[in-house]
Order: C-alpha cells, then sequence, then structure tokens
C-alpha cells in the first residue's frame, strides 16, 4: 500500500459512516452517502482487502463491566537497549488491562493506559507487575478523574 492514500470521496463517507456505526448493512451505506448497494458493497468489500479496514468490533462499557478507575502510568526503564525495550513491550502485549501503551521522547519511556476495576487493583499491577519486571526502573501512575473525549474515530 503506498503512503498516499488511493480512496476517494465516496471511500471517505463509507469509512466515515462505519467508525459511527460498524453495523450498517451496504443498503444503510447507500442512503447516506448516495450510491447503489451493489456499489457499497464493492467499495467496503475493497476497503477491507486494501487494509483501510482493519476490523469490526463492539463498543463495550466499561464501568458497566467492572473497570470503572482508567490510569495513566508513565515508565522509564532501566537501561536504554533493544533487550529491555523487547522485554517489555512482551510484557505489557501479555496484559489484558492494558488499554494503550506507547513508547515516548522526553523524560519517560513508555505512556500507558490501564483500566482497573478498584485502587488495589491498580497497587497489585504496579506493585506486582510492572515494579518487579526487570526492565523497569521507574513508574509513575495518575487515575484518571474525568474522562473529557476518547474516541478512536480518525478525522475523515
Amino acid at each position: 500500500m503506498s503512503d498516499k492514500p488511493d480512496i476517494d470521496q465516496f471511500d471517505r463517507k463509507i469509512l466515515a459512516a462505519l467508525q459511527a456505526d460498524a453495523r450498517l448493512t451496504n443498503g444503510d451505506l447507500a442512503e447516506k452517502i448516495h450510491l447503489s448497494a451493489s456499489q457499497c458493497s464493492r467499495r467496503r468489500q475493497r476497503l477491507e482487502d486494501v487494509g483501510y479496514i482493519k476490523g469490526y468490533r463492539a463498543t463495550l462499557d466499561r464501568e458497566r463491566l467492572g473497570f470503572p478507575l482508567v490510569n495513566v502510568i508513565s515508565v522509564t526503564l532501566a537501561t536504554h537497549n533493544r533487550d529491555n525495550a523487547r522485554r517489555f513491550a512482551e510484557l505489557l502485549a501479555r496484559l489484558p488491562e492494558v488499554q494503550e501503551a506507547y513508547a515516548m521522547t522526553g523524560e519517560m519511556d513508555y505512556f500507558v493506559k490501564v483500566v482497573t476495576p478498584d485502587l488495589k487493583s491498580l497497587a497489585d499491577f504496579v506493585n506486582e507487575v510492572l515494579l518487579p519486571h526487570e526492565s523497569v526502573q521507574h513508574v509513575k501512575t495518575a487515575i484518571v478523574l474525568q474522562t473529557l473525549k476518547e474516541t478512536d474515530a480518525l478525522p475523515l
């Protein structure tokens, strides 16, 4: 796939509509973007085939499912080498409470978003999982008081 998107205004409309509601049928899409259902079907299939659409999923209610605390954790590694970074990345990949993780520039090495059911679970996560790991030197934790915006939708 090239760096420049090979999509047109109708493809962008399809992507935007599916971001808002992935359950839309091709008939629903046709009404929204003013193409035929068969054209929408072919375009959707192509967008899936070339990787613009990576998948479909349900957005779950985190609080109703017992994860009311959102926590942001900054992590500094003990040493800065590839093996340490790889070991830390492998650790994060195994942890279901980790929702997002980013390697950063600046003072911290990683920014990690974690959901937990309560403060004890957060303390256990930090003290029993992160801090004892051989790659970790320092952890700084903050609890989110209020979510002002949360989306993974792209600005199409």
